[in-house]
């Protein structure tokens, strides 16, 4: 197993020099959430980040810019980011990557450090909930919906978000309050951080960036709106942590789906050094640095979790 770990290690070294692997995450929770199979629970992201100090080079992502740009950057070279700003990066996640040594920079968006989810772990919740085993969904156009186990509230929820995901922001939340109204259902706790825990997250050394104020899919927005949730997030945030914000991640984050070329010239023109997108790939000197790529391997086992790693270093930006 070492052996594998080992050539995998010097076949990135030997073929994917100055590319940089950018790792995306949302959350990492405690134990496994049956409604968020994808999402790495601690003992999980603990032999993720375990592997990733062995084998790459972990790097800020501030570091791994300015050793791009100055063609210094190390073999292996590899970030790790979280997007929405989860309270679980901060509980669940910082104690695993100070173990390993491991630098992480996390995007918030700031409408929600008052105390409310986003809609879609709202969704998540509403159908999750096992008290409920019959949802009225008129608010969506469905028709009543019975739910038996666990793989059918999956797929129920995700049913739901794929509905109303591309919403204006303010019609999505309306849509969820009305759900909830409906099916009589409680709010779950806050999941998001609030602004005393973003600053201490940022006090133990993880770097935090902006990614909107209420996610929206920003391609929906037309450009004054879309330059006002950019700015509100940045705004926010370095009045919390009184330094400038110098990093954002795109909502959604594919190109044309969900934000476009003039959202870029937008990050650019509001002095963000960096932003990032959900495209696979890896980032070269030659890279957009207001579009970079970003990439994790779902795999359940180390050795397939690090060659698909592998794979993306060498499949370039494309």
């Amino acid at each position: 197993m070492a052996l594998t770990h080992q050539l995998l290690a010097w076949l990135g070294k030997a073929f994917a020099k100055n590319k940089l692997n950018i790792l995306i995450y949302h959350q990492v929770v405690a134990q496994h959430d049956v409604m968020r199979p994808s999402e790495p629970f601690a003992e999980e992201f603990d032999w993720q980040m375990q592997l990733v100090a062995k084998y790459y080079t972990p790097i800020s992502l501030s570091d791994a810019i300015k050793a791009l740009k100055s063609d210094t950057l190390p073999d292996n070279a590899i970030c790790v980011t979280f997007d929405d700003g989860y309270l679980n990066n901060l509980t669940v996640a910082e104690p695993i990557l100070r173990k390993y040594g491991i630098p992480a920079t996390v995007y918030v968006a700031t409408g929600y450090s008052g105390g409310s989810n986003m809609f879609n772990d709202r969704i998540l919740d509403l159908i999750g909930d096992t008290q409920h085993a019959q949802f009225n969904l008129s608010a969506v156009g469905i028709e009543k919906q019975s739910v038996n186990d666990t793989q059918s509230r999956i797929r129920l929820a995700h049913k739901i978000i794929g509905k109303i995901k591309y919403l204006h922001f303010d019609e999505r939340n309306e849509v969820v309050d009305r759900l909830y109204r409906d099916n009589q259902a409680q709010e779950y706790d806050a999941r998001m951080m609030t602004p005393a825990q973003i600053q201490e997250l940022a006090f133990k050394g993880v770097e935090i960036g902006a990614h909107t104020q209420d996610h929206p899919i920003l391609a929906s927005l037309d450009v004054e709106e879309q330059q006002r949730q950019i700015v509100a997030s940045k705004e926010a945030l370095e009045i919390i942590l009184s330094q400038p914000v110098k990093h954002f991640a795109y909502p959604n984050g594919k190109l044309n789906d969900d934000y476009s070329e003039q959202t870029a010239d937008i990050v650019k023109t509001l002095g963000f050094d960096s932003a990032v997108s959900t495209h696979w790939g890896i980032s070269t000197v030659a890279s957009d640095f207001h579009q970079m790529r970003r990439f994790t391997p779902w795999d359940a086992t180390p050795v397939k979790f690090h060659l698909r790693m592998m794979l993306n270093q060498l499949r370039g930006e494309q």
